[in-house]
């Protein structure tokens, strides 16, 4: 097949995914607030008169900003009288199509569904106002099956989704070690399985995978199943800083709601801080919520390492995430994407002036 029509079928998948995704979850579960959840405080003001806020996030603790924040109450407290209302989502295209829907307002994700979500509405429906986090992704696999880098050709292993963001970053890294695999059916010198991370241990504690490259907590579960941690990928980069989380809001809510994303933003600054500054009692929190959110919370020997491998950052990365979309392009999951006018900074270096923080960059994305 012609390169150009193996790239035009990828695409047509990609662009299938947000569609395929809603069918199988929908626009993500509110969360539960029977938990203790934050209350308006007693005398609190509507921010712009809204009466609330729509964010979503995974139950992923790469998400850790929008777990910790929600469960301490932090955004509610910078959100006033307008009220803080969670979605909870298992997968990037599926949030992206709750964005442009106006079934969210505000989202906390990865960089490759933000990067197609503003390729595809040709730049008009969403900004990246935000970052979050860095690292927290690994190849982990079965020793008894690969036991170096080199063992991983001829092997099974899955990735979260086709597209997404750990799908891109093991194309690359297997192009890389000079494989050939299809980007649309992840066969080739490496079989690439996509597979949602909620099934990704069983199908490893079975045997039909031999490895995954995914986020956490996964890569713990796995490694809590007997597998092994064969590659970090914060190792792939320079400083070892890659963003894995963004926060993004529609155009048109920044635009006619300023404050409430600021107050947001506010919210995710504060956050981050309280994370920097109390480990322990921020992973226990992030816990907590999962446990809210999900009816389980992680036990020890997955949470522990986990949260250690991740950083909580302002800073969205924004060099890293335009790497990142050379990546898929030379995948051949993304035509050359044109990300100017992806970042609006403004709102949030004006929430870390506030703080005494330094101002972020755009790496020239910025919006005009």
């Amino acid at each position: 097949m012609p390169a150009s029509s193996a790239l035009r079928r990828s695409l047509a998948v990609i662009a299938a995914l947000p569609l395929l995704t809603l069918a199988a979850c929908g626009y993500g579960s509110e969360a539960k607030d029977d938990d203790g959840a934050a209350k308006v405080a007693a005398g609190a003001k509507k921010i712009d008169g809204l009466d609330s806020v729509k964010i979503g996030y995974f139950g992923n603790l790469t998400h850790g900003t929008a777990l910790v924040g929600v469960q301490k109450g932090i955004f509610q407290k910078a959100l006033g009288a307008t009220e803080v209302k969670p979605a909870i989502f298992n997968a990037g295209p599926s949030e992206i199509e709750a964005l442009n829907s106006k079934s969210i307002d505000i989202g906390w994700i990865g960089p490759s569904p933000a990067i197609n979500g503003y390729t595809k509405s040709a730049g008009k429906n969403l900004r990246i106002i935000g970052g979050s986090a860095s690292g927290g992704v690994k190849l982990v696999v079965n020793p008894d099956k690969i036991k170096s880098l080199k063992d991983v050709k001829g092997k099974r292993i899955a990735t979260p989704q086709l597209g997404n963001t750990q799908d891109v970053a093991f194309l690359n890294w297997a192009a890389e070690q000079g494989w050939k695999v299809d980007p649309q059916s992840g066969k080739g010198d490496v079989t690439v399985v996509r597979s949602d991370n909620k099934v990704t241990p069983d199908a490893y504690k079975s045997g039909s995978i031999d490895g995954a490259w995914v986020p956490e907590p996964t890569a713990s579960k796995l490694v809590a199943e007997g597998g092994k941690v064969l590659l970090d990928e914060s190792t792939l980069w320079p400083d070892k800083k890659f963003v894995i989380t963004n926060i993004i809001v529609r155009q048109d809510f920044l635009k006619e709601h300023p404050k409430v994303v600021e107050a947001v933003l506010k919210g995710s600054v504060e956050t981050n801080k309280w994370i920097n500054a109390n480990p322990d009692a921020a992973k226990a929190a992030a816990n907590k919520q999962l446990e809210t959110d999900s009816g389980k919370a992680l036990p020890a020997d997955v949470l522990d390492p986990a949260w250690k491998s991740i950083r909580f950052t302002d800073d969205p990365l924004a060099s890293t995430l335009n790497t990142e979309a050379e990546h898929a392009v030379k995948a051949g999951l993304l035509q050359k994407p044109d990300l100017k006018g992806i970042y609006d900074l403004a709102p949030l270096n004006k929430v870390l002036k506030a703080e005494g923080e330094p101002a972020v960059d755009d790496a020239g994305l910025g919006a005009k």
